[in-house]
């Protein structure tokens, strides 16, 4: 019998990209579009491992892997995403994650990760490792780097708002309201020393988040 595979991914194309990847080995569960419809799923469906992307409505992926793990539920769950920064691999880790794997990477990787999670092990993309556990070697963060300070939804927010999308949208992409993602904005412009909008763009491609 193939092993189960749940879909978490909120970007229909990929989802049907990934689904033609997965067939040949594994049972396609089921492809959901958000966090809560994660939990949701995973509860019903019991599959042996989830691929989720980290940023979806309504909870992200990390989210709601914690709500999972909060019920006790401990399927492999493993992202695939776009975000290269550290702090969410190591967050995704602590989270309980099974694996942490770029979608721009091999797609061998992704097989693997999949493999490492059912045999109950952890995958991360080879790029990332060594910088993920020289952080996690660290320690928790008194880190004086100050994106450090922001919370995941800021992050989230700050890779949408390099990408060129507006409040509204990033509103209507994370289940949030504008008001809220303009808050998330000026704390984020605070915490990095930022006069303007454009400015908190410039300091987060510098650092390496957006611009792809």
């Amino acid at each position: 019998m193939r092993p189960r595979v749940l879909l978490a991914e909120d970007h229909r194309i990929v989802a049907e990209g990934l689904k033609s990847l997965l067939e040949p080995d594994y049972e396609l569960a089921g492809i959901v579009e958000d966090g809560r419809a994660m939990i949701d799923a995973v509860r019903r469906l019991h599959p042996d491992v989830v691929v989720a992307d980290v940023s979806m409505p309504l909870l992200n992926g990390i989210e709601a892997l914690e709500e999972l793990r909060r019920e006790g539920i401990d399927v492999p769950v493993l992202f695939l995403t776009m975000h290269r920064d550290v702090a969410y691999a190591r967050r995704a880790l602590e989270a309980g994650a099974a694996g942490y794997v770029l979608k721009h990477a091999a797609t061998s990787e992704l097989l693997q990760a999949i493999q490492a999670a059912l045999a109950g092990g952890t995958f991360v993309t080879p790029s990332l490792a060594g910088q993920l556990f020289e952080a996690m070697r660290a320690g928790p963060a008194g880190s004086p780097d100050p994106f450090s300070r922001l919370s995941l939804r800021q992050r989230e927010i700050l890779l949408m708002l390099t990408e060129g999308l507006s409040a509204k949208q990033i509103a209507a992409r994370a289940g949030i309201s504008p008001r809220t993602v303009e808050f998330h904005k000026y704390q984020m412009m605070e915490a990095l020393g930022a006069k303007s909008s454009a400015e908190l763009i410039r300091i987060a491609l510098r650092h390496g988040i957006g611009g792809e």
